[in-house]
C-alpha cells in the first residue's frame, strides 16, 4: 500500500452505542498508533466488547466517526470483511477453532488458496501452514504440523496459532479479546511472548484482559472502560501496578455506590 504515512492505524472519535434505552458506549474516543499495544481494561459491561466490535465491523455505532490509517470509512458500509481489507484481524478466545480439523484448514479457514482451476491448492496451503508454526511462531520440534488435528494443542498454542494466522494475512492491527482466558499458568507466558512478537514486527494490537498484572506488563498505553466510557488513560511507566488495581477498586465502588 505504499508508504505507510499514518499516524494511527485506528482512531475512533466520539463513538455512542445505544440499544434502545441502555447506552453501552457513550462520547468514547480512541486512538491506536501503528505499532503499539493498547490495553482495553474494565469491569464486566463497561464496553470493552461493543467497542472492539465497532472497530472490527461487527456491528455499527448509532453516532461517532472511524479512521482507519487517517482516513474516514463510511460506517454505514463498514463490515468484517471490510476490516479484513484493512488489514485489521481479530483473535477471540480459543474457542474459535474447529476441535477435529487439521491446523491448515483452520489456518484458511475462509481465506482458501485456490489454483487457476478454481480448486483449493491444498499442498500450497499446508507448506504455508508448517512455514508458520516453524517460522513465524516458532513451534520447532513441538511434535505437530499442518496435518495435526486442533485438539492436540494446548490453549496458548492455539492462541499462538491464531495469532500467527493474523499476522500471516498481513495485518497491520491485531485484536486480542482475552487471549489469557482460561489458560493454565504455563501457557500464559506462551501468549504473552506472542503478543510481544506483534508489536516485534511493528504491528499494532488491542489488547482486552482480564488479568491487570499482563496487561500492566505488555501495554504502551492502558484506556480504562466505566460504563461506556473512557475514565482514564495511562502511558507505559505512568502508573504500577498497585496503583491501577486501587484506581479500578475506587471505580467499583463508585460504581457500586451509585447504583444502590
Amino acid at each position: 500500500m505504499g508508504e505507510r504515512t499514518y499516524r494511527h492505524i485506528v482512531r475512533l472519535e466520539k463513538i455512542r452505542m445505544a440499544y434502545g434505552n441502555v447506552v453501552a458506549l457513550n462520547d468514547v474516543s480512541l486512538t491506536v498508533g501503528r505499532d503499539e499495544i493498547v490495553g482495553l481494561i474494565g469491569d464486566n459491561g463497561a464496553g470493552k466488547s461493543t467497542l472492539i466490535k465497532i472497530m472490527t465491523g461487527v456491528v455499527t455505532p448509532t453516532a461517532g466517526e472511524l479512521y482507519i490509517r487517517d482516513e474516514r470509512i463510511d460506517l454505514s458500509h463498514y463490515s468484517v470483511r471490510r476490516a479484513h481489507d484493512w488489514r485489521i484481524e481479530t483473535v477471540y478466545q480459543e474457542k474459535s477453532l474447529g476441535e477435529k480439523q487439521p491446523l491448515w484448514r483452520n489456518f484458511f479457514v475462509g481465506r482458501q488458496i485456490t489454483n487457476r482451476l478454481g480448486f483449493i491448492d491444498i499442498k500450497r496451503q499446508k507448506a504455508i501452514t508448517n512455514d508458520v508454526l516453524k517460522n513465524q511462531i516458532g513451534f520447532r520440534g513441538a511434535g505437530f504440523d499442518a496435518d495435526s488435528p486442533v485438539q492436540k494443542l494446548s490453549g496458548g498454542e492455539r492462541q499462538g496459532i491464531a495469532i500467527g494466522r493474523a499476522m500471516h494475512f498481513d495485518a497491520d492491527l491485531v485484536v486480542l479479546d482475552e487471549p489469557t482466558a482460561a489458560l493454565a499458568i504455563g501457557e500464559v507466558q506462551k501468549v504473552l511472548d506472542f503478543v510481544r512478537s506483534i508489536k516485534a514486527r511493528g504491528r499494532a494490537c488491542v489488547y482486552i484482559e482480564h488479568n491487570l498484572a499482563h496487561v500492566h506488563e505488555l501495554a504502551d498505553r492502558l484506556v480504562v472502560l466505566d460504563r461506556g466510557e473512557v475514565a482514564a488513560t495511562f502511558q507505559r511507566g505512568e502508573i504500577t501496578l498497585t496503583e491501577l488495581t486501587s484506581f479500578l477498586l475506587d471505580l467499583q465502588k463508585r460504581t457500586m455506590g451509585g447504583a444502590g
